[in-house]
């Protein structure tokens, strides 16, 4: 990685009334992220919306 490469580790998802999961947004930070969630959230939807970390490369389950 170099410093023109941008990372945006913090994952936003939503997962719909039927189980469906999707992403729905990258972004640089936690607070980013959750402010993002929180909107969605707020707009009365009957969807689930949270954040999470990307996993570091490498940082997977052994084999």
């Amino acid at each position: 990685m170099n410093d023109s490469t941008v990372t945006l580790p913090w994952l936003v998802f939503r997962q719909d009334d039927n189980g469906n999961r999707y992403r729905v947004g990258r972004y640089a930070t936690r607070a980013e992220a959750q402010e993002i969630a929180d909107t969605l959230d707020g707009r009365g939807h009957k969807q689930l919306y949270w954040v999470e970390k990307l996993a570091a490369p490498g940082a997977g389950a052994a084999d």
